[in-house]
């Protein structure tokens, strides 16, 4: 995790920056072809800077086990048992064709929560209108050099550090 964080987030970061800076220069001489030209940058490196600043903050070496508390009533709630819930994301995050990202998301207009995949770097909110509460990259460079091309593995072994605090909180911060 450490190479990708250092490495593939911050190359998201750097790029977004740069796209950036080319944007505002665009806006200020009112070059909007160049502002058009611009969006799949802005999207996938500000996706992907999103996406992996959700991610880090989900993880812990001391997470794992099951929430608790109004997350847990509600896991219960919208999917019939933590053990559903489990399975259905892992399901969807290992069906992810190429890459992408598998996502527990709060759907305010419902009130209920839902899971949902995102391809490539397309950021949850921004694409689905979900709140973001868990992000689980399956970018092959989250999983490769532990994993290789065991995705299933990953998804196995990344619920043992899923921090289940910071997912609560995100949870009681997206329905006010």
């Amino acid at each position: 995790m450490q190479l990708h964080h250092s490495k593939h987030h911050a190359t998201y970061v750097n790029n977004l920056n740069v796209a950036e800076e080319k944007y505002k220069e665009a806006l200020a001489k009112g070059d909007v072809t160049t502002q058009v030209s611009l969006q799949p940058a802005l999207k996938f490196n500000g996706g992907g800077h999103i996406n992996h600043t959700i991610f880090w903050t989900n993880l812990s070496p001391n997470g794992g086990g099951e929430p608790k508390g109004e997350l847990m009533e509600a896991i219960k709630r919208d999917f019939g048992s933590f053990a559903n819930f489990k399975e259905k994301l892992t399901a969807v995050s290992v069906g992810v064709q190429g890459s992408g990202w598998g996502w527990l998301g709060y759907n305010k207009d419902q009130g209920r929560l839902q899971i949902a995949a995102c391809a490539n770097q397309d950021p949850l909110q921004g694409t689905t209108g979900l709140i973001p509460l868990l992000g689980i990259d399956v970018w092959e460079h989250a999983y490769y050099l532990q994993y290789k091309n065991v995705r299933p593995d990953y998804l196995k072994a990344i619920w043992n550090v899923i921090n289940w605090e910071n997912v609560s909180s995100r949870y009681a911060a997206s329905k006010k």
